[in-house]
Parts: structure tokens; C-alpha cells; sequence
């Protein structure tokens, strides 16, 4: 076990994130700041480790020249806990996290279990990251400890998290990647925290089985935060917007037709292995806010092959197929149906990404057709009554970073009726159509 607190790399901002500073040197407002960076190889040597950040003089320092003192506080409003299954998981989340520092003070642990079926082993660096938010303000520190598990170790995670949480500060979990919900070490976790975050954009396979069972993980007690229904704030607005128009409204309870068409890449089996997770929250979201029931859920358009069928891969030169989508069927509390459909087309986009969202609507023999779309900075909604344009329309609203959803899950506080509804519409939507987890 060794701590760092040469100040190599000197000077606060210097080119190497990487480089400690120590405590008393000047730091750039609004930058973090490395200011604390220990090893350790136990839960105890990090439990050590943790309280010498705050018990040696270095933490007050005092200014040159002047006998002025500079605190450096602890801030600590919660425990993030987040679980990495890779190495690159855990790499990208510490780096988010470092872009949010001061933004979400927390006592963080990056959870990082390897090679499940050989010696048990711990090895962790524990660090300090500290923000002047701005000029003349004291300085606010928050500590990180990334924890890499292996052997038994790594496959019991609440015994390393358990003694290093702060105790009467509430626990968010954040899952990048794909949590094996149902499996024992996650359900101990779980049961432990009092947020839930993850991103269901982001798992293998079409997603739809632990979209199911992220659903059977809610509880008045767990608020869940999705990255991928967060990020579609942008066009929910969007969609709202047209029907806050008051020639608009009356179309709003007469839907017929949910049409959403997401990217794929097209190959052998495209359909399972194509993110749907964001497509299916479209869908979600505007059926829990019109009480809509689902009364078929989705199903495949499915190919005229016999089941267990090997697929065939495409003839040389032919273009990629990008698969028939799927469909499922809403019904309103007058009784009229609303078809859903799932539109697959090929795209240099990421699997998964929502290319448009469009919706029919029909009246009194009046029909309404609206069209939305999104870019990097902009929405775009269009409508057509009975044929005519009667709208055209282009919000700027530009994506937002993983720091930009995570502090925003943090901040939300509380329960989220509509993150709710939307979910447990969204499983009700995937039903048979799931497949494992």
C-alpha cells in the first residue's frame, strides 16, 4: 500500500489527468483535480487508506505567503456504486465520472469482477478528486476507489461494498453494460441500493429480456433511471409539442397507427441481434400516458422458414436484409385498436438508433399524420392534415453525454410516474417476444 502526494505532473491542470497534485497548489476552476492517489489490497488497506486522505495535514493547507487557510472538504451527498463487467466498462465509467466531479459529490466505488474461477484476489487504487467551482470558493473533494475482484472475491461484491459505504447516505447503483439481473450477487446489490441506474440501449442482443426483468426489479423504493428512455426526452418533447396545439388535441385520442423505424446493419439474424430496447420506449411511453392496453404484444414478422431452420447466409453481392420488424396491437378505452410496428431499415447508425417516429391518427373522416425526427443538435416534426401540411417544425435540442444522464439520474431525487409507467408498458410490450436475459 503506498500514497502519492509528490505532485509530479506539477501544477493543478497540468497535461497529465493523471498527475497528483497536492493539496495547496492552485487549481483551475471547474477543472478536477487529482489530488489523492493510493493502492491498496484488502477492504481494510482501503478503509486505511480512505481515512489518511483526510487525516493528514496536507488536507488544510495552508496558502504561500498569506495565513490564510484553504479547507479542502470532503462532499459527500451520496454512495455510487457502479459495476463494471469488463475492464473497458470500468475504464469509461471512471472517466465519466471524472467529467462530473463536482457535480454529483459522492463516495464512489467502480466495481470491476474478473476471472471468476481462479484465486481469490483484490487489488484497488483509491483517489481523491477535488473542484473549485469557482474562483475564491473552497475547494469540495469527493474520493474514488476502482476495485478490480477476482476468484470468490469478485464474485461477492456486497461484502466489498458493504463496509466501505458511508453510512445514513442513500445508494445509487450504476450498471453499465449488461447486469445479470436474476443472478445472486446483482439481486444482493440491488436490494442494497435506492436508485437504479442503467442503460438498456447498450445490451446484447435485442435487449427485451432484461428490459422484462429490469421491469420485475421496480418498487416504490427503487426509482430506475434508463439512459435509454432519458435520451428520449428530446423527441418526447417533441411529439408533445404537436399536440399542444389546439387544432391538434382532439387527433390525440384517435390514434390508429405507432410506426417506429430504427437502424440496423442487416445479416444473418439481424432481428435478435439489434438493440430494441429505444424503439419499444417510443411506442411505451405514448401508450402509458393515453391508457392504452396492450392486447397483442409484440411478435415478429416472421419469415416462411420452419422453426430450427438454419438461416442462410446472403447470396454473394446481395444487399444486406435488414429483417421484417415487428408488430403488436393496442387497444383504447373506447375499443379501437391501435396498430404498432417496428420497422427495421439498414443505416450506417448504431444498431437500435431511432431513425423516426410516426403516428396516424383518424377523425371524423379526417385523418392527421405526423413525422419526427432527430439529428445531433435538432428535432424535426412535421404534420400533414388530410394530405396538407399544417406543420413544420425544428426544436434545437442537442444529445447529452453520459456525465450530462448520469447527473441528472442522481439529481432527479424521488420517484418518476412517467419512467414508471414506461417501463412497465414496455415489458407488457415485449412479452413473448423476449429472449433471455
Amino acid at each position: 500500500m503506498a500514497a502519492n502526494l509528490s505532485g509530479a505532473g506539477s501544477g493543478a491542470g497540468g497535461a497529465d489527468p493523471n498527475a497528483v497534485v497536492p493539496f495547496g497548489i492552485s487549481a483551475t476552476p471547474g477543472e478536477p483535480t487529482l489530488r489523492w492517489a493510493g493502492h491498496a489490497t484488502s477492504v481494510t488497506e482501503i478503509e486505511r487508506e480512505l481515512g489518511r486522505v483526510w487525516s493528514l495535514p496536507h488536507a488544510l493547507a495552508a496558502r504561500e505567503g498569506s495565513t490564510e487557510r484553504t479547507i479542502a472538504a470532503r462532499t459527500s451527498v451520496l454512495n455510487l456504486v457502479v459495476v463494471a463487467r469488463t475492464p473497458e466498462l470500468g475504464v469509461q465509467a471512471a472517466a465519466t465520472l471524472t467529467m462530473g466531479t463536482g457535480r454529483h459529490p459522492s463516495r464512489t466505488l467502480i466495481l470491476v469482477p474478473t476471472d471468476p474461477d481462479g484465486p481469490a484476489w483484490l487489488r484497488a487504487d483509491v483517489k481523491a478528486w477535488c473542484m473549485v467551482p469557482r474562483a475564491g470558493a473552497a475547494e469540495t473533494c469527493a474520493e474514488q476507489v476502482y476495485v478490480t475482484a477476482g476468484g470468490e472475491t469478485g464474485r461477492h461484491l456486497e461484502a466489498i461494498v458493504a463496509p466501505l459505504l458511508i453510512h445514513d447516505l442513500p445508494v445509487t447503483i450504476w450498471w453499465p453494460g449488461n447486469p445479470p439481473f436474476g443472478a445472486g450477487p446483482a439481486t444482493a446489490l440491488v436490494l442494497a441500493a435506492d436508485r437504479l441506474v442503467v442503460d438498456g440501449s447498450r445490451w446484447s442482443g435485442d435487449g427485451l429480456g432484461r428490459l422484462i426483468a429490469l421491469a420485475g426489479l421496480a418498487r416504490p423504493s427503487l426509482p430506475i433511471a434508463d439512459f435509454a428512455l432519458m435520451r428520449q426526452a428530446r423527441w418526447r418533447e417533441a411529439v408533445a409539442s404537436i399536440f399542444d396545439r389546439a387544432e391538434f388535441q382532439p387527433y390525440l385520442r384517435s390514434l390508429r397507427r405507432i410506426a417506429v423505424t430504427y437502424a440496423t446493419h442487416g445479416g444473418l439474424d439481424t432481428e435478435a441481434s439489434t438493440n430494441l430496447v429505444k424503439p419499444i420506449y417510443h411506442v411505451a411511453w405514448l401508450a402509458s400516458r393515453l391508457e392504452l392496453r396492450v392486447a397483442q404484444p409484440l411478435a415478429r414478422v416472421g419469415r416462411s422458414v420452419a422453426a430450427g431452420t438454419p438461416l442462410r447466409p446472403p447470396a454473394p453481392g446481395a444487399p444486406p436484409d435488414p429483417g421484417r420488424g415487428m408488430r403488436a396491437l393496442l387497444a383504447g378505452q373506447r375499443g379501437a385498436d391501435v396498430v404498432v410496428v417496428i420497422r427495421p431499415v439498414v443505416s450506417a447508425m448504431p444498431g437500435g438508433t431511432t431513425l423516426r417516429v410516426e403516428l396516424l391518427a383518424e377523425r371524423r373522416g379526417s385523418e392527421l399524420r405526423a413525422d419526427v425526427t432527430a439529428e445531433a443538435e435538432s428535432v424535426h416534426a412535421r404534420v400533414w392534415l388530410d394530405g396538407v401540411e399544417a406543420l413544420d417544425r425544428t426544436f434545437h435540442a442537442a444529445r447529452r453525454t453520459d456525465a450530462d444522464l448520469l447527473t441528472e439520474a442522481i439529481e432527479a431525487g424521488g420517484r418518476d410516474p412517467i419512467a414508471e409507467g414506461t417501463l412497465a408498458m414496455a415489458a407488457r410490450l415485449a412479452g413473448p417476444a423476449a429472449g433471455g436475459t
